[in-house]
């Protein structure tokens, strides 16, 4: 009867299930401290909360007052847009946000400005400006164009008060 012993098994045992969970226990502790740096500011801030508030500060001061600031009209543009036989056209009217100190040196150059503002919107195309986000990125290429007209700081805005293509 020694045959009629029972056999082993010749099956293989599983392995522990230790590395698994000890595994994902360390992932979720690295990825809550990855977190928490990032959130508190450790890593890729601008540094702790009271300098933030410090440079927050300090921008409020930089803004002008809205009393130091003029408004002045650019001549109103009639642009043709397009060569081809369905000749569009772009009627365009801006003003310039300008510190009252500048108001006369920005005055003097409006011939300029007019110049490089009809120039620049001469070059555009009809896809250009029907774009939903094309008065935000034409604004500020001509606020930049500007800028560099009038010289630094003379300019604090430009704000576009018709822009219909027609």
């Amino acid at each position: 009867m020694a045959d009629a012993e029972t056999p082993q098994d010749d099956a293989p045992q599983k392995g522990s299930k230790l590395p698994l969970i000890l595994g994902l226990v360390l992932a979720l502790a690295g990825g809550g401290a990855g977190f928490y740096a990032t959130w508190s500011g450790m890593i890729l801030g601008a540094g702790d909360s009271n300098d933030a508030a410090e440079m927050r500060a300090s921008n409020d001061t930089d803004t002008p007052a809205l009393d130091n600031v003029t408004f002045v009209p650019v001549d109103p543009l009639v642009i043709s847009v397009s060569a081809r036989p369905d000749n569009r056209l772009l009627r365009f009217r801006a003003q310039l946000e300008v510190p009252s100190d500048h108001v006369d040196e920005v005055t003097k150059v409006l011939p300029r400005i007019t110049d490089v503002l009809n120039s620049y919107l001469r070059a555009l195309e009809v896809a250009d400006i029907e774009d939903r986000t094309a008065l935000t990125r034409l604004r500020a290429q001509m606020l930049r164009r500007v800028q560099v007209v009038t010289g630094q700081d003379r300019v604090n805005d430009f704000l576009i008060m018709e822009f219909v293509l027609t």
